[in-house]
């Protein structure tokens, strides 16, 4: 069924406030995202920052009163607030065939394609095809800090390694890196639906016999090859000493999620414990590779 969306600028409004006006007045879900293309870094625990920017789309049913609802946010928040909030209908749609229709085999290096199901590469002799499913794919290689990890895996494949994939995401990683011969694969994240997704993906792909799935603090005492963390530079500093006990003498770390700006704070966190190679960016984002000391 088509829905009403509602869309406003929060301008100097508690975005947090405002999303529960709309989820008392009915909302079925709102969204907040950034109106200004501002970088939103980790944050600190226990806090939940927001852009200075920040936009608000709240979906209610068909026949929710568009006119109502502005006038009730105008009474509640003031005029100007009212007066910034766009109403439009927006029809139904298969959105998981919508994504699925937009998304194309995706080439990586030499041999390693990222595929949606029954899409098979175009070219490329005895390609490497990790096969994703839409509905679970958040991390799908779209995005340069999981481009630049993909690269590297297709560069160095880890026949025969065990691998931590620390901040599992979609489990794109994990899979990727089943798929070119690592021999057991612990994949880690703090969030359960991660974890299902990165399960679901390694089915998908039979792999799911060589993964290991689990929270970071139940992780077994024991050290790894390679040690893949594409996570955030705020975080990826504070685990700075935790992940390299992790990696055995000779073994190698892949860290992304890091913005340019922030790659000399993560060098000189993991410089006591890695020879690390030269930096290598992809649109404003880099990836640190290290052999263990």
């Amino acid at each position: 069924m088509p829905w009403l969306q509602l869309t406003l600028e929060a301008g100097d409004l508690d975005a947090e406030t405002l999303s529960d006006w709309f989820e008392g007045q009915g909302a079925v879900s709102v969204t907040l995202a950034d109106a200004a293309d501002q970088p939103l870094f980790e944050p600190d625990p226990g806090t939940t920052p927001l852009w200075s920017a920040t936009r608000l789309t709240a979906m209610f049913p068909e026949d929710a009163d568009a006119e109502a609802l502005i006038a009730g946010l105008g009474e509640s928040f003031g005029a100007d607030a009212a007066r910034r909030t766009r109403a439009s209908r927006l029809e139904d749609r298969d959105w998981a065939r919508v994504w699925l229709d937009q998304f194309r085999p995706m080439q990586f290096g030499e041999r390693l394609w990222v595929c949606p199901a029954g899409k098979p590469p175009p070219h490329g002799e005895d390609p490497v095809i990790v096969d994703l499913d839409p509905g679970l794919a958040f991390g799908t290689g779209t995005h340069a800090t999981t481009s630049l990890c993909l690269q590297w895996l297709d560069a160095h494949p880890p026949r025969d390694r065990e691998v931590l994939d620390y901040g599992s995401g979609s489990g794109i990683l994990a899979v990727a890196a089943l798929k070119l011969g690592a021999r057991e694969l612990w994949a880690v994240d703090i969030d359960e639906q991660a974890l299902l997704s990165t399960r679901d993906n390694a089915t998908r792909n039979r792999v799911e016999s060589r993964l290991h799935t689990g929270y970071p603090d139940r992780l077994p005492a024991r050290r790894f090859d390679l040690l893949l963390a594409n996570i955030l530079a705020n975080p990826l500093i504070e685990l700075a000493a935790d992940l390299a006990a992790r990696v055995k003498p000779g073994g190698d770390i892949v860290l992304s999620g890091i913005l340019a700006a922030q790659a000399r704070a993560v060098r000189e966190a993991y410089a006591p414990w890695f020879r690390l190679a030269e930096t290598v960016e992809l649109d404003g984002w880099v990836r640190l590779h290290g052999e263990r000391i």
